[in-house]
Formats: C-alpha cells, sequence, structure tokens
C-alpha cells in the first residue's frame, strides 16, 4: 500500500489519525499546504522555500523541519543533533553526546552532515 497522498489525507476521518487531535491537525495543515501547491516537498525543490514553509505550519518544529529537508527534500547537509537517536550514536562511536557540542563537532562534517546523521543512528 503506497503512502496516501494529501488529498486522502484530508478526506481521512479523524478516527484515521490514532494520535492527539493537534498532531492530527498539524498533518492536515501540512497536506492542505501541499495539496494547495502552497508547498512543495518533492527533491530538487526549493529547500530554503520548503523549510521556510514547513516552520510556518503550527506544530512542526526544528526536528521535524530538518527531518523532512533531509529525507522528503533530499538535503545532504541535515544534522538533527539534538535526535536522541543521534546522540545515543555518536555517544557509541565516542563523540559527545551534548546537542551543542555534537552540533559545533559535525560542521566539519558540512555539507554532507545527513549522511553522519544516518551514521549516527545506524550505531545508536
Amino acid at each position: 500500500v503506497a503512502f496516501p497522498g494529501p488529498a486522502e489525507v484530508l478526506a481521512a476521518p479523524d478516527t484515521a489519525f490514532r494520535m492527539p487531535a493537534a498532531r492530527r491537525e498539524t498533518i492536515r495543515a501540512l497536506a492542505r499546504a501541499v495539496a494547495d501547491g502552497e508547498l512543495d516537498l518533492e527533491p530538487g525543490g526549493d529547500r530554503e522555500e520548503a523549510v521556510r514553509l514547513l516552520a510556518a505550519v503550527p506544530g512542526i518544529g526544528p526536528w521535524t523541519t530538518g527531518y523532512l529537508a533531509m529525507r522528503a527534500l533530499g538535503d545532504p547537509d541535515v544534522a538533527l543533533t539534538t535526535d536522541l537517536g543521534v546522540r545515543r550514536g555518536a555517544a557509541a562511536l565516542g563523540l559527545s553526546d551534548d546537542p551543542k557540542t555534537l552540533s559545533a563537532y559535525a560542521d566539519r562534517w558540512r555539507p554532507w552532515r545527513s549522511y553522519a546523521t544516518i551514521r549516527l543512528w545506524r550505531a545508536a
């Protein structure tokens, strides 16, 4: 079964979302922005604009914008240093698991920090 498109998400009843109402409404707001053509989440699109628009959706914070930039938009340079799995992976590899320290360390991985993020998840 393919992941539902924005129209299917918008048409789904509340009972299809087994999550808090606020999260459900965030998903619907995101689906609405994509369906209306306001937000392009396709790889190759304008990443900066997409991240700016994602951050404007109530309920979407820095981790989610970074994750979507990495996974949906194909951004090769996202470091999710506050992510628990990333922090655990860093510790397993002998790196600091402090987000601020890890973020500074991750600067040396530019412009490929997304690949390092995936590697850290795998090391967790």
